[in-house]
């Protein structure tokens, strides 16, 4: 158990984050109140603030001597700049206690590249930028260098849209065929809502009404269909959502429309043949590993022969821009098994591949019943990443988008790799928040993004599946309210 104690409300996420990326196995709390805790302390510490200076004290235990102590300087500071001399007095200590560096120094949030995008589009030289990250959030060189070259990609895909008159569309199908050890998005297994299926459709499809009578006078430069596992749906439903998109929206701008395929379990031909028909132009077909152990831990039934079977199956079928996704650190997996799993990548050869750093969330099973699991042992190094990066070169694919998550495994990032004019434009605008995303279905977030980028507001749909169909009309009604308020039009 790591605790700390503030005298004064503030930064407590922050301070979480970057506690949590020190002691990533201990649970973390940080807080102003006073609290007792039956778990025995770690480490515990002290921040003090005043007006002029935050003060850190470490011990063993709380009102015990301290054994490291810091302060610095915040006079004359605004709220972004104490939060930065904050965190990067508490890295220095932390990393002297534990005798680590992150290779991501202080940045805690999740989208990185944005800095880098900032400064390049203000016009900053790639050494301004540089000086900037290592000064400022103690980055390692080789992330600079990463976030760097990924934001100039980004800029590049980024100016083929139109920010003020164009949107994206995510379309969210909630529904799996069994829940992965790791995960914790918005899904159901299949098997309790199969009746259910075709109410859900119902209820999209009047948010696709709304929005296709909003946005009548914008753009659609993108659609994404995730979930969950998107071909849970019958080839029949499929075809009747799609049909639906196709007559609600004009497609005429449409840059990208992918389906997230994922699971090769829930993947048929005539499924495939549907989305091909109707234009479908990025799908994924989501290993995680190539270790047959691995998935049957993860709870992932299906064999490594069916990912290659569904994977020619698709390419068969014509599609060429194809995404895999890969998770780095899952359980029981040495580095020697990543190396197989890329060596089979290899033949497969597809477009996209997305490495993923292993973050275990709340709600993840594998993190929610955690002493079930305790003998399960997860690595994840950057000789893991390194590993993957070698790999993608030598499949002619770069790095085109980066985030990261909390609670990620090394304190790592997620890298999406592709090959020349593969690039996912979905993915780095859900990043980047750039332009407005309307989200519909269950646990969709829409984002309304205006004033160049520099604004952002969120609406969120309700995640529960049973509420979702009853309230419906109410989640249209968020999006109406929100829309007025920011005077959207």
């Amino acid at each position: 158990m790591i605790t700390v104690k503030l005298n004064q409300p503030g930064f407590e996420y922050d301070i979480h984050s970057l506690v949590k990326s020190f002691y990533p196995t201990e649970d973390v709390s940080v807080t102003a109140e006073e609290k007792t805790f039956e778990e025995p302390v770690l480490v515990h510490m002290d921040v003090c603030s005043t007006e002029d200076k935050i003060k850190a004290d470490f011990c063993h235990a709380k009102g015990e001597q301290p054994y490291l102590g810091k302060e610095v300087s915040i006079s004359g500071c605004d709220r972004k700049e104490i939060k930065n001399r904050l965190k990067r007095m508490l890295y220095e200590m932390l990393s002297e206690d534990t005798k680590k560096e992150l290779p991501w120094g202080t940045l805690t949030g999740i989208r990185p590249t944005k800095i880098p995008m900032q400064f390049l589009e203000e016009g900053k030289s790639d050494e301004e930028i540089r000086a900037y990250m290592e000064k400022t959030y103690y980055c390692s060189d080789a992330k600079i260098d990463l976030s760097i070259e990924i934001a100039k990609r980004e800029l590049s895909l980024l100016h083929q849209l139109d920010y003020e008159n164009g949107y994206s569309l995510y379309i969210g199908i909630p529904f799996c065929p069994s829940t992965c050890l790791y995960c914790s998005f918005t899904s159901y297994p299949l098997s309790m809502w199969k009746s259910r299926v075709d109410d859900y459709l119902d209820a999209l499809e009047k948010e696709i009404d709304f929005t296709a009578v909003k946005f009548k006078d914008k753009k659609l430069n993108s659609i994404y269909i995730g979930g969950g596992t998107p071909t849970t749906l019958t080839a029949e439903q499929l075809d009747r959502l799609i049909r639906k998109l196709k007559c609600s929206f004009d497609f005429s701008n449409l840059l990208e429309f992918t389906v997230e395929a994922g699971r090769p379990d829930s993947i048929t031909k005539e499924k495939l043949m549907v989305l091909k028909q109707h234009d479908v132009s990025r799908i994924s077909i989501n290993p995680q590993t190539m270790k047959q152990k691995t998935l049957d831990i993860l709870g992932r039934h299906h064999t490594v022969e069916q990912i290659e079977e569904t994977f020619y199956l698709a390419r068969e079928i014509g599609f060429d821009n194809i995404n895999m996704d890969l998770i780095m650190g899952l359980p029981e997996e040495t580095i020697e098994d990543v190396k197989a799993t890329f060596e089979r990548l290899k033949v497969l050869n597809p477009d996209n591949i997305t490495v993923h750093s292993l973050a275990l969330k709340r709600a993840a099973r594998l993190n929610m019943f955690k002493e079930d699991y305790k003998d399960l042992k997860m690595v994840n190094t950057q000789e893991h990443l390194d590993v993957a990066q070698k790999a993608a070169e030598e499949m002619g694919l770069t790095p085109y988008y980066l985030y990261r998550q909390k609670n990620m495994a090394g304190n790592f990032e997620n890298v999406g790799y592709a090959k020349p004019g593969k690039a996912g434009v979905y993915n780095v605008l859900i990043m980047e928040e750039k332009q407005t995303i309307m989200a519909l279905g269950a646990g969709a977030t829409t984002k309304f993004v205006f004033e160049n980028g520099h604004r952002m507001e969120r609406v969120e749909n309700v995640k529960d599946i049973t509420n979702y169909l009853t309230r419906v009309d109410e989640m249209i009604v968020r999006k109406i309210k929100k829309m007025e308020e920011i005077s959207w039009h």
